[in-house]
């Protein structure tokens, strides 16, 4: 934090707060309005918080590296000459002319990193390179992605605009680690925002080049920055859009012919969809995934986050797939539901341990309250979809991971998905089963 922090990120916050009044009747009902300003100071409040935390309780960290370390070292070469600023934008070639500014540039030869400092370098020809003011506009580019997320189940469920606004917007991990300058950002925006447009193309049917495009945006960034993110939530997708239409099947001799071919086509996709997503990075190739996941673990718990004191361990990985499944529960329960209140190290560490703890609490509250209708529940396409995608992505994370430090990060894009479910799941508490208009008719 400098100087320019404390001129350029008023003057900013003043401009947006203006734009929020103006815009905000445009995209928000009667309902939704209550939300619209409380949500963007959160983001906000969670990007600058961020970096706070960063520069004096961690004394540094990936944030810093992205921006002081990385875009302002692209915004100084602009200043100095737009030609070389522009060479470093586009490309991370370091060319002799650039090789000042390329050199100190922490993740230049990271190109999923690279991909980031290139947008916080865009946001910082408007910020004068101000970090708290680059922050600013990642949490308006969370906000958004999270806001199209929030429409599209309110659409849906306009009676349940509270519980799916505390899923889109007030989870204290998401608004925190999902709202300044890091990957973890870019990747929960985009996913909103391909949610949206999905939503838009496949379940509603409408075709729209805003829809088009916008899915093709969104999965490009997630695709650059975390590709193993889309080897969870393209399959998810596919398994919702055959949900929504088998759904929408009256005739259950029909469904029942065409479980078999339901059933083959999301196996058969989901499967190329992982192959096509990793074919061109041997880490996350389909023959690969299993070793890839013990490599990171094992890194991540003893190596590069060996002195953070909050390493766990599910059981040993031997780098094949058997191993992987056999550690399964525990993954998704360390994911969803760890660390445990007895497990906290730090304060940042209580926050996540109650958050998960609320977890715990709130899932086996649903499942008690909807006990009885469960199977009618699962029925349902978007708690299929909510379920897929989280479940897949929490194992995924959790067998990979072995550091809660680590974890609460990585984590984040399955949580709005996860509590998505049990908000519409909870809708079914009060809805009748067969056995209960069987009992009316008697």
């Amino acid at each position: 934090m400098e100087l320019r922090d404390l001129i350029v990120t008023p003057l900013l916050l003043i401009v947006v707060y203006v734009g929020v009044y103006i815009v905000r009747p445009y995209v928000t009902d009667a309902a939704t309005r209550k939300y619209f300003v409380p949500a963007i100071t959160f983001k906000i409040l969670g990007a600058i918080a961020l970096g706070i935390i960063y520069q004096f309780y961690y004394d540094g960290g990936d944030t810093y590296s992205y921006h002081t370390h990385g875009s302002r070292q692209i915004w100084e070469a602009f200043m100095d000459s737009p030609m070389r600023g522009l060479k470093l934008l586009w490309g991370n070639d370091s060319h002799v002319n650039v090789y000042q500014y390329s050199s100190r540039i922490y993740f230049f030869n990271d190109d999923q990193s690279y991909f980031l400092i290139r947008i916080a370098a865009l946001f910082d020809l408007l910020t004068f390179s101000s970090y708290s003011g680059t922050a600013v506009f990642f949490a308006l580019l969370s906000f958004t992605g999270m806001w199209m997320f929030f429409i599209t189940f309110y659409s849906r469920y306009p009676h349940l605009h509270r519980g799916l606004a505390i899923t889109a917007f007030f989870l204290p991990s998401v608004f925190f680690w999902g709202s300044g300058i890091l990957k973890d950002t870019l990747t929960i925006a985009s996913l909103g925002a391909a949610t949206y447009c999905f939503h838009g193309l496949f379940i509603k049917r409408k075709i729209s080049i805003r829809y088009v495009v916008g899915l093709i945006l969104s999965i490009v960034v997630i695709f650059s920055i975390k590709k193993f993110i889309l080897q969870a939530f393209l399959p998810a997708l596919l398994v919702w859009a055959v949900a929504n239409n088998f759904s929408a099947i009256k005739s259950v001799a029909t469904k029942l012919i065409l479980v078999p071919v339901a059933a083959l086509l999301v196996v058969y996709g989901a499967y190329y969809m992982v192959v096509k997503v990793g074919e061109d990075d041997e880490r996350y190739a389909v023959s690969k995934l299993a070793k890839t996941a013990k490599v990171t673990a094992y890194d991540i718990r003893y190596w590069s986050g060996r002195g953070a004191g909050s390493g766990y361990t599910l059981g040993e990985l031997d780098g094949t797939f058997t191993s992987m499944i056999r550690l399964a529960p525990q993954a998704i329960n360390v994911s969803l539901f760890r660390p445990y209140l007895w497990e906290v190290k730090n304060p940042l560490m209580f926050i996540s341990a109650l958050e998960s703890f609320l977890f715990l609490i709130f899932t086996g509250y649903v499942l008690y309250t909807v006990r009885g209708r469960l199977r009618l529940a699962f029925s349902n396409p978007d708690i299929i979809f909510g379920l897929v995608f989280s479940l897949s992505f929490a194992f995924a994370v959790g067998v990979s991971t072995f550091n809660f430090g680590t974890l609460v990060r990585y984590k984040i894009p399955l949580l709005p998905f996860y509590l998505m479910a049990l908000v519409v799941m909870l809708n079914y508490r009060n809805k009748p089963t067969n056995e209960d208009a069987l009992a009316r008719t008697e």
